[in-house]
């Protein structure tokens, strides 16, 4: 007799996440809460309640979390301008630790003894799922079905169906994409099928939400952002809520063929894995954002920010949104952008984002230093030659032991 009473499961509606639901009832003869959340994946989630429903579920959870998946997450890791080895911006990651976040607070609301999710065994979903999970509640059990059944194939799942007459017509007679797709308003994600082969080209159908740079239009488009505190706050001088920003940017963007990525990463559990990404906001989003913090923010502290960044990036793909190390880096990264204030203007032209101008009353940037033409004394250049030679004096002397400098 199982100790798990009662489970809340992420639940998309979608084939493996229905066979789970019947598959907990069955293996743990227990209760089963679906939750569901909109976070801007593109397609109607209200369906998955019926669907929860004719499955036996009575608890039913379908929430939208647009809003604050981009405030409270997407945001605040824009500010620090974050990529993961160099090109991914983490649409998948970052969506991860407010599901995990939602599933603990239905499970406290509910009485729940455990959470489940559909992710696979061999990913990095299962980790940024259970981390934040433990974190939020460390007594917390998780069931992670794909680690314990035998149903490792589409057919084997079909057969579990057909079986227990769980109704599928909703997956699988719509036409299907040979591909796994995961999407929501940050991105969406391509893996598995042909791209399994680094060497295979994925096919122009394939892309959902930008035309190709070669079919995008013949004339620019041009955009300007308003900044405050490092934040996205209107478009055009039209102000938006953080969703309606990111929404309005990924139209732009998909429209002039921006955003798509072909990546194979390094993923936390050990293996490579290629896979295509599409993030036309996001990619517009992280150009303006260098862009205004070129102008406002001093040297020193936008370098260390760049330095920190990659280890920023890499505790989120790993999963540790929600670990002490984030928060620290979090609270010194939002600390630098109290002058991130202004417009940025970018012109976006057949998949590229070109910053043309931008503006800030909290700008360093001063033209009476900065000039090539006169400027009336403001800079004295004789200053630069003893800067210069204080700079090269260990250079210098380390030339006069007859230190050898290879090149």
């Amino acid at each position: 007799m199982s100790d798990i009473k009662k489970v809340v499961l992420a639940y998309s509606g979608g084939l493996d996440t229905s066979v789970i639901v019947k598959w907990l009832q069955e293996t743990y003869r227990c209760e089963v809460v679906t939750f569901t959340a909109d976070i801007g994946q593109g397609e109607e989630v209200e369906p998955a309640r019926a669907k929860a429903a004719a499955l036996g579920v009575k608890e039913i959870y379908v929430d939208d979390l647009r809003e604050e998946y981009v405030r409270d997450y997407v945001f605040p890791m824009f500010r620090a301008n974050t990529i993961y080895e160099g090109e991914y911006l983490l649409g998948t990651s970052i969506a991860r630790p407010l599901i995990a976040k939602r599933l603990i607070e239905i499970a406290n609301e509910t009485g729940a003894d455990a959470i489940s999710h559909g992710a696979t065994g061999k990913g990095n979903d299962q980790v940024r799922f259970e981390l934040g999970a433990y974190a939020l509640k460390p007594g917390i059990k998780v069931i992670a079905p794909w680690r314990e059944w035998d149903l490792t194939s589409r057919e084997k799942l079909m057969g579990y169906c057909e079986q227990h007459d769980i109704p599928v017509d909703f997956s699988t007679k719509k036409k299907k994409s040979p591909y796994s797709m995961d999407a929501n308003l940050l991105h969406i994600s391509y893996e598995g099928g042909n791209l399994e082969d680094p060497w295979w080209e994925p096919e122009e159908d394939m892309w959902r939400w930008s035309v190709s740079p070669e079919n995008a239009p013949d004339q620019p488009t041009y955009v300007e952002l308003t900044y405050e505190k490092g934040d996205i706050v209107a478009i055009d001088d039209q102000p938006m809520t953080p969703a309606t920003v990111l929404a309005h940017l990924n139209k732009l963007g998909g429209d002039n063929g921006i955003g798509r990525l072909d990546l194979v990463e390094n993923r936390y559990v050990g293996m490579k894995s290629r896979g295509c990404y599409e993030t036309p906001g996001g990619t517009i989003m992280l150009r303006a954002h260098r862009a205004i913090e070129s102008l406002t923010l001093d040297r020193e502290v936008a370098h260390l920010k760049d330095a920190l960044m990659p280890k920023y990036a890499e505790t989120i793909y790993n999963g540790y949104w929600w670990s002490p190390e984030r928060k620290m880096l979090q609270v010194m990264i939002d600390e630098t952008q109290h002058v991130v204030n202004g417009k940025v203007r970018v012109k976006l032209y057949k998949g590229n984002v070109t910053v043309v101008g931008r503006q800030s009353d909290d700008s360093l940037f001063d033209e009476k230093i900065a000039t090539f033409e006169d400027d009336a004394g403001a800079y004295d250049q004789k200053d630069a030659e003893g800067f210069i030679k204080l700079n090269a004096l260990r250079l210098r002397i380390a030339a006069n032991k007859n230190r050898k400098m290879d090149s």
